[in-house]
């Protein structure tokens, strides 16, 4: 059974920085391409970041250079930093997995101007 748990998320003021992690089970996060998502209040879900099984990254065009997504395959857990963080960033933020989709069940991040 895959079970992935987000953490990290809370408030902070703009311009400050969260690392948000994402811990899994029953599923090899080196082996897999893992991504988050977030999903502001009164929007759709969107596209953060993915980070391939080979290494290679990819970022939504309003996070790029702000986020950086990492594993630690000692620890099976996907990270997500975030820096320069703005009120627009203020949404749950999500795990998944590709290939065969599984979902976190998201942390919050609020920034406060």
């Amino acid at each position: 059974q895959v079970q992935l748990v987000e953490s990290g998320g809370g408030w902070v003021q703009a311009g400050g920085s969260l690392r948000l992690s994402c811990a899994a089970s029953g599923i090899i996060v080196s082996r897999n391409a893992m991504g988050w998502y977030r999903q502001a209040p009164g929007k759709q879900r969107e596209f953060v970041a993915i980070l391939a099984s080979n290494g290679g990254t990819n970022y939504a065009d309003s996070v790029k250079g702000r986020f950086t997504i990492s594993r630690d395959n000692a620890k099976n857990t996907v990270y997500l930093q975030m820096n320069s963080l703005q009120p627009e960033d203020t949404a749950d933020y999500y795990c998944r997995t590709y290939g065969v989709e599984y979902w976190g069940k998201g942390t919050l991040v609020t920034v406060s101007s």
